[in-house]
């Protein structure tokens, strides 16, 4: 019998992320048509989003979050209670292996945004389960490369992820792998990944603009449709 195969993107944000634009409905809508059938959830700071797209998704959906530490950001997949922002990255590892979650890097060492960088990867290095070797929103190749380099190096499985904010950069990056049913057999699945790595045009960071600024102006706040 024939394993199955997914299609999956690993750093997915809703409308539930203050810079991001995809309702749920929207979001399931652009998955089933470019065959996306596994996704992480990963709003700021919030498992609520993700919570909400574990029961309305036709598909596998991991709770996760992408948490602004006093460092930079990590995510925690397999979540079940949000991490609260704003801890050292120490405390934070801690508060995602306490549940049973798995620790991902992203973007680490990216130069444009809330990356944690070298000295911070070193720091929680035991801890860290999966980095981001390829994120379809980093303006700059070599930021990737640095990010694939540091994880042959020292034997951590690299996820490629499209960081998706809008409709339209979902499935940009993916990852084919076999099925799993929770973290540990997750790990075994990524180690035997194919990544599928294409940019995303940095106009995408424009639409993240927006979606801060009609909160900000016009009070919009996330209706769960």
């Amino acid at each position: 019998m024939a394993t199955r195969t997914l299609r999956a993107d690993l750093h997915c944000h809703t409308y539930y992320s203050p810079d991001a634009l995809t309702s749920p409905g929207k979001f399931v809508a652009a998955c089933l048509e470019r065959d996306i059938n596994c996704v992480a959830i990963t709003d700021h700071n919030t498992i609520e989003g993700a919570l909400l797209m574990r029961r309305v998704c036709p598909f596998q959906v991991i709770v996760g979050e992408e948490v602004r530490t006093q460092e930079g950001d990590l995510i925690g997949l397999f979540l079940e209670q949000a991490v609260p922002p704003h801890l050292s990255l120490e405390e934070t590892v801690e508060r995602i292996k306490a549940q049973g979650g798995l620790v991902m890097v992203p973007h680490p060492f990216d130069r444009f945004r809330r990356s944690i960088g070298e000295d911070g990867l070193r720091r929680i290095l035991p801890a860290v389960d999966l980095i981001e070797v390829f994120n379809a929103r980093a303006f700059v190749s070599a930021d990737n490369e640095r990010a694939r380099r540091f994880a042959e190096e020292h034997g951590i499985p690299g996820v490629a992820v499209s960081d998706t904010h809008s409709p339209r950069e979902v499935g940009r990056a993916f990852m084919e792998l076999p099925a799993f049913d929770g973290p540990e057999s997750f790990l075994a699945a990524v180690r035997q990944a194919r990544l599928v790595q294409r940019p995303s045009s940095p106009l995408v960071h424009m639409a993240s603009r927006w979606a801060v600024l009609r909160r900000q102006l016009l009070g919009w706040q996330p209706t769960g449709s």
